[in-house]
C-alpha cells in the first residue's frame, strides 16, 4: 500500500479522538493495579507483547505518513504497556520496586532505539518502492497484539467466562481507541489494510472479553444473589464449596501451558472469603506453641 499523500480532516479528527482514547486507557488499570497492590488476572505477557508490538506499529505508521495523531499513538501506548507490565513484576512476581523499574525503563530505551533503527534503514526502502518490508512489519504487529489477547482467555477458561483483574474502563477507553482509530483509517484516501486489521483485531477481542464476562454474569446470577442475601461474597461461595469438596459448577480450572501455571483453589490470601480466617489460624498456632511442654518440643 502507497503512502498517504494528504489526510482528510475527517481522518484526522477520528484520529486524534482515537489517540486521546489510546493515550490514557492504560491509566485507569496502572491507577487499579496500584491501589489493590495486585495484579491477578491481568497477564503480564500480555502488556510485555503490547509493549513490542508498538514497536512495529510505529515504524509502519510513520512510514505509512498516517495523520499524526495515529503515528503518535503506539509511543505513548508501548509506554503505558511497559508501566503496567512492570507493575505485573512487584504485585504478582514480587520483584523489587526498583529492579522491575529499572529493568521496565531498560526495555523502552531498547524498543525506542529499534523503532527509530527500522525506521531510519526502511523508510528509504519504502519511498523508493520496495514495500515488503514495511509489510512484514504490519504483519508482525498484528500478530503481537493478537497473540496479546491470547493470555486473557486464558484466564477467562480458567475461571470459566469470569474476568478478574482487568479493569473495565480499561477495556472500554482502550475498545473504543481502536475503533475512532479504525474509522480514521476509514476515513483516509485510501484504507490501509495491515492497519485496520490491527485495530479490527483489538475491536473483536476486547469485544469478546465483555461478551465472557456478561455470559458468565448470567449464569452465576443466582449464586451471587445467595452470596448477597447472605452477606458473602462469590469468591466465599466457591471457597466453602473447595472446603466441603462438594462440586461446583464453577470452580477454577487447572492449566498446564508454556509460560503460564495454574491450579485450582480458592481466593489467595488477599481476596474475599481467606482474610477473614487467616488472624483465627495464626491465633490457634500461638495457642498450640504456648501450651506444649519443653518436653514435647523436642520431639
Amino acid at each position: 500500500m502507497a503512502p498517504q499523500t494528504s489526510i482528510p480532516v475527517a481522518a484526522n479528527v477520528l484520529g486524534t479522538i482515537g489517540t486521546g482514547f489510546w493515550c490514557v486507557q492504560l491509566v485507569p488499570q496502572i491507577w487499579t493495579n496500584y491501589r489493590a497492590k495486585k495484579t491477578d488476572g491481568l497477564p503480564g505477557i500480555m502488556m510485555f507483547l503490547w509493549a513490542v508490538c508498538a514497536v512495529p506499529f510505529g515504524a509502519y505508521s510513520i512510514a505509512q505518513n498516517f495523520n499524526i495523531p495515529i503515528q503518535v499513538q503506539p509511543q505513548v501506548f508501548g509506554t503505558l504497556c511497559l508501566v503496567s507490565w512492570a507493575q505485573t513484576l512487584i504485585y504478582h512476581d514480587r520483584w523489587p520496586a526498583w529492579k522491575a523499574s529499572s529493568i521496565a525503563g531498560a526495555i523502552w530505551l531498547v524498543l525506542c532505539g529499534a523503532e527509530a533503527a527500522l525506521i531510519l534503514t526502511l523508510k528509504p526502502l519504502y519511498d523508493r518502492g520496495i514495500n515488503f518490508p514495511m509489510i512484514i512489519l504490519g504483519v508482525i504487529a498484528s500478530i503481537l497484539l493478537a497473540v496479546g489477547l491470547l493470555p486473557p482467555y486464558i484466564e477467562i477458561y480458567k475461571r470459566r467466562g469470569r474476568v478478574i483483574g482487568i479493569n473495565w474502563i480499561f477495556l472500554t477507553i482502550d475498545w473504543m481507541g481502536a475503533f475512532f482509530s479504525l474509522m480514521a483509517l476509514v476515513a483516509q484516501n485510501t484504507f490501509d489494510i495491515l492497519g485496520g486489521i490491527l485495530y479490527i483485531l483489538c475491536v473483536f477481542i476486547e469485544g469478546g472479553i465483555f461478551i465472557s464476562h456478561l455470559i458468565w454474569r448470567f449464569r452465576t446470577r443466582k449464586i451471587r444473589a445467595q452470596a448477597k442475601a447472605e452477606e458473602k461474597t462469590f469468591d466465599d461461595i466457591a471457597e466453602e464449596r473447595r472446603r466441603e469438596n462438594v462440586e461446583f459448577q464453577f470452580a477454577e480450572r487447572e492449566v498446564k501451558l508454556p509460560f503460564f501455571r495454574s491450579k485450582p483453589g480458592g481466593p489467595g490470601p488477599m481476596e474475599a472469603g481467606n482474610m477473614k480466617e487467616a488472624p483465627s489460624k495464626t491465633r490457634s498456632s500461638l495457642e498450640n506453641a504456648v501450651e506444649m511442654q519443653p518436653g514435647e518440643l523436642k520431639s
